[in-house]
């Protein structure tokens, strides 16, 4: 039986082309090439003023960061359910994640508790939009503004994700987004930093040029100490092309997602992705969460899946219970909702009968609880 994958990228000759040609011509003069055109292509379609394609979404975090001076006794709220590439610039730049619990129903950030666990320390909040949903922005940006302290987006999921018409990313003082190979437009590993910002923008320059300032007029002249989280030239020639298919990616995400939803709908211990009034979700990863009283569990899904030869992800583990983080037992969904949760399997190029499968599967099991 032919296995279904949770998700892959979508390459065509497009990309394969773009690549070949940053190989073979790609060098000397035209180093930069793809890179330029791809934080061109990439700024104009967000409707930012500034892009830095970079090695991956948690560099793009870390130089941003960085540039606003994070570092030993701050602390950066953001929720307990994430994946531990959002805590690690923190943790690397000697601050202190604070870990608040989310919301029930779009597993993002709750704006009441990031208010609650403000202090003199707090130095930024990070709200993740986690697997395309997305977060409170008008009262994250509004709490941020009353305490005067920056609100940092975490897009690495939510490329596609439109929030009362203004894009995920573009609304907090800076943006990252990743380009990893599971994600809904790809350059294999990779990120981008963005902002309106100036001065932060040529703060982050700086620093992802090894701390060289662009005029600095010494040849290796670092101005401080600095990154190196640069993109490659073959890498931003893939994502030239996906930029040029991004509408096209996003539909067919969606088109996915819209297909579980409907499938979904009726079923009372089911439920899917939210996508209030006035948003887009992205979709780029559609995840069921069933209901406490379903009987339903991750472990079960696991092994059920995983007998029907259909690949499916856990939902992401509270990172307060990781070993390295001190717990917080009172954050009550961040712990419950990840032990009745899936991820969907939901690669651009799943045909209907594969989303039938995975349906069937749900579907069953949901008959096999019931009795």
């Amino acid at each position: 039986m032919n296995r279904i994958y949770y998700t892959k990228p979508s390459i065509t000759e497009l990309e394969v082309s773009y690549a070949t040609d940053a190989a073979r011509n790609g060098w000397g003069e035209n180093c930069y090439g793809y890179i330029n055109r791809f934080e061109e292509a990439f700024k104009s379609h967000l409707g930012v003023k500034y892009a830095i394609a970079t090695s991956s979404c948690t560099g793009a975090l870390h130089m941003g960061m960085a540039a606003l001076g994070i570092g030993p006794g701050d602390e950066v709220i953001m929720a307990d359910t994430n994946w531990i590439a959002t805590t690690s610039p923190i943790v690397h730049l000697g601050a202190t994640p604070v870990f608040v619990d989310i919301l029930p129903d779009s597993w993002c950030l709750d704006p009441d508790l990031v208010e609650a666990a403000i202090t003199p320390k707090t130095k930024a909040i990070v709200a993740v939009h986690l697997y395309g949903n997305l977060c409170e922005m008008d009262r994250l940006l509004a709490i941020g503004n009353k305490n005067g302290i920056p609100v940092i987006e975490d897009a690495a999921e939510a490329i596609g994700s439109v929030y009362h018409g203004k894009r995920a990313g573009s609304m907090g003082r800076f943006g990252t987004f990743s380009f990893h190979g599971t994600k809904t437009l790809t350059t294999g590993e990779g990120g981008m930093f963005v902002t309106s910002d100036t001065d932060l923008y040529e703060k982050v320059l700086t620093l992802s040029n090894h701390g060289r300032a662009r005029n600095q007029t010494k040849q290796f002249w670092p101005d401080m100490v600095g990154f190196k989280y640069k993109m490659s030239n073959i890498q931003a020639a893939i994502g030239c092309a996906q930029m040029e298919r991004i509408d096209e990616l996003v539909s067919r995400k969606r088109e996915i997602f819209g297909y579980y939803r409907d499938a979904f709908e009726s079923l009372a211990v089911v439920k899917i992705n939210p996508e209030p009034a006035g948003t887009v979700n992205g979709a780029w990863m559609p995840t069921v969460v069933f209901a406490e009283r379903s009987g339903v569990t991750r472990e079960l899904l696991q092994d059920i899946f995983a007998a029907e030869h259909i690949d499916a992800r856990v939902f992401f583990y509270p990172l307060s219970l990781l070993p390295m983080f001190e717990d917080q037992p009172n954050n009550k969904y961040s712990r419950d909702i990840p032990c009745r949760a899936m991820n969907l399997p939901s690669y651009h190029e799943i045909t209907r009968q594969q989303q039938e499968s995975v349906i069937g599967v749900i579907l069953t099991l949901i008959k096999l609880k019931s009795r």
